[in-house]
Formats: C-alpha cells, structure tokens, sequence
C-alpha cells in the first residue's frame, strides 16, 4: 500500500445551500458594510419574484446598493469602465446574482475596484500579467444557474470577441467568494435548452477534474459525488415539472457548486481548452461547447491513454465512470463514450457550424488552445487528434 501523496488545497468560501436560502443574502453581505454594488445579468432576474425578495430585503437589513447588468460575456472594457465609475462610491462590497457571465464580473470587479490599473494589466496572456498583490473587496456569490461553479473559483473570465479576440482569466485566490449562497429554487425559471448546455458543463468540469492530472483524493472524492448529483438530478430538471424536478434542481445545483469547488483545485482539461479559443473566435455559449465536446474529447483522451500512456490512473478512472453512467454490461470505456453521445444526440447541443465554425478554422483553433486547461488534460494530445476532436462536431 503506497502513502497518499502530498496535495494542497486553496481557499474555499462559505457556502450556504438549500432552497429559500436567497432570503439570507441581505444579512450576510450586511456583515461587510452598509453600501454593495450588486452585479446581475441584463434580464431575467430582474423581472422576476427573487429580484423583488432581494430589494426588499437588501433595504430592511440598511444596505444600500448600486446596480449594474451585464449582458453577455464580461469584457476588459466593461470591467474597467465599471470599476471606474465605483471608485469613491463608498463600496463596501460586491454581491454578484446570476450565471457565471454574472458572477464572473462581480468577480474581476470586486478585485479591480480597489485598484488603479486595467484588467488587462492582469489577465493570462493578454497583458504583462502583473501579479495580483491587491486587497480585493468582500465578494458574495450567489448563481441562478447551474453549469459555471464560478462561484467557487478564484478566476473571472473575460472575453474580447472577434477574430482576433481572447477568453482569458483574471486569477487570484483573493477573488474567491467570501460566501457562496446556492438557492436551488433560482434554477426553477431556467428554459431547458439552458438546464441541457449548463448540465452538461457542470458534467464536463467534473469529469475533467476527476481525471486531472493535478487530482487528489480529497476532489477525487467530490467530484465523484457531483457526478452521482447529475446522474440522479439532470434529466429531471430538464425535463421540468412537479417535485421530481425541484429534486432535479436541487442536484444540479450541487453538482455545478461541487464543479468550481474541485476544478479551482485540479485544472480542467481538453474541452476547456479547446472553449477558449472557440469561446472567443465564435458566439458559442460556453455550456454548448463543453456538451457537444465531451463525448468525442473522452473518446480521443481514451484512445491516446491507450496507445502512449497503457499506465495512466486516468484509464482506471474512465472505466470507474462507464460504470457509473453506463447502461451496463460490456466495457465500461466503449459504454461511457457510447452513452455521452446519446446524450449529446438527445439534448439541444448544436454542432460548432451552427455557430459559424468551418473546416478552414480548425488549424487557428488548435493553435490557440494550449492554454492552462490543456496542461492538466490526462495526456498530452497532439494537434491532429485536437482537429480531430473538433471536426466530429463540425
């Protein structure tokens, strides 16, 4: 029997679950000052019930707020000009309600309000990547869907779209949440072709960071339940109605909150690389890059470990998940690529030529990809098998 081996793990915030629980967000950001800004997304959540539970209770706890919505993908630009406008406002805080997009930018502005440079002096390969010394403002999460986990990472992603844009980080364990509210009943209002790309990113960080070459016993162990959560909540919530459904929300809901917890630890993988660089050269949301991917990234990881790597852990991982999410019987590898492609087929998961993405573009995207997600991948992929990968889904 050989020791565990060493490990580390970063900071983590309160967390605070279960249904009802939005009512406790107007006491906790209290505990930080009188005045938040609160950072939403540009629609839903204000036209709807827990916005007005919010306002009223944010004014009975004597806090007084500023608002500001996004809508899309955070840029540098937006962060900047945002951040500007909040200096000397009295900002004590940053409450962040709504989708990772949300959540991302209450992030990288609770970090840069306090300061006096761009984002861009921070982000991961854009600028000169000044290392972040800041003291970044107490931040409050609190997600409405279930797919990012970016309430539970240190890292906002920022996105400059076009042909020469980027999806790049702004890294620090001083942006993690201070406190993590995760109120399943907010996933209620969620269309299902939103639950079906957000799922299946919540599945694809957790089965990349189970298989991670950075994983450790402890996010091996988390991941693994979040999994069982999918397996168990997934089709419910997207199917919708009745008490099987709410059960449905309240797993996914743990399931994409465990997702940031063990993917801040262990990196990610091959999807999340390759979302970069198609996150940022085409419109795709996010969660429809990671759930038209991940069968054929799994497919190609196998096939690889196979062939260059017989020894990987990873394989035995592998077969551990086929067992889990198989239909049973037979090899567990072929069952589990098997079984994510039918559900790739069953869900609304458009192919990347919906968005734009052709043949020609391949080589670009590749070129692009080596980012900090590839480098935890099980094994390292080659630029053929990546174009590969992406031509399936063409």
């Amino acid at each position: 029997m050989d020791p565990i081996a060493s490990f580390a793990v970063a900071r983590l915030p309160r967390i605070v679950f279960g249904d009802g629980v939005l009512d406790r967000v107007p006491g906790l950001v209290a505990e930080h000052g009188q005045r938040v800004l609160v950072v939403t997304g540009a629609r839903s959540l204000r036209a709807g019930d827990a916005w007005r539970r919010l306002e009223a209770g944010l004014g009975e706890a004597g806090v007084g707020f500023e608002t500001v919505a996004v809508d899309g993908e955070p840029s540098p630009g937006f962060v900047d000009r945002t951040a500007a406008g909040m200096r000397g406002a009295g900002v004590a805080a940053v409450l962040g309600v709504g989708g990772g997009s949300a959540l991302d930018a209450a992030k990288a502005l609770a970090g840069l309000i306090p300061q006096e440079r761009s984002v861009l002096d921070y982000l991961e390969g854009v600028g000169p990547e000044v290392p972040y010394h800041g003291s970044s403002l107490p931040f409050v999460a609190v997600p409405t869907k279930a797919g990012t986990g970016s309430e539970a990472t240190g890292n906002a992603v920022l996105s400059q779209p076009g042909a020469d844009g980027f999806k790049k980080s702004f890294r620090s364990q001083s942006l993690v949440a201070r406190t993590v509210v995760v109120d399943p009943e907010l996933l209620a209002t969620c269309p299902p072709e939103l639950v079906a790309a957000e799922g299946m990113d919540a599945l694809t960080q957790l089965v990349e960071s189970y298989v991670s070459r950075r994983a450790n016993p402890l996010c091996e162990a988390l991941a693994w339940s979040g999994i069982e959560a999918f397996r168990e909540g997934f089709f419910a919530a997207f199917r919708g109605g009745g008490a099987t459904a709410a059960a449905g929300r309240s797993r996914m809901a743990y399931a994409s909150l465990v997702s940031g917890v063990v993917l801040a630890q262990t990196g990610l993988g091959s999807v999340h690389g390759l979302a970069s660089p198609l996150g940022a050269y085409f419109p795709i949301p996010h969660g429809v890059v990671c759930g038209t991917l991940l069968a054929e990234a799994t497919e190609v990881n196998l096939r690889a470990l196979a062939e260059r790597l017989p020894e990987s852990p990873a394989l035995a991982k592998y077969a551990r998940l086929g067992v889990l999410l198989g239909e049973g019987g037979g090899d567990p590898l072929a069952g589990l690529v098997g079984q994510l492609r039918r559900w790739t087929d069953r869900l609304p998961l458009p192919r990347l030529g919906r968005y734009g993405m052709k043949e020609d573009d391949i080589e670009r995207v590749v070129a692009a990809c080596r980012g900090g997600s590839m480098k935890t991948n099980p094994i390292d992929l080659t630029d053929d098998e990546l174009a590969q990968l992406l031509r399936r889904r063409l």
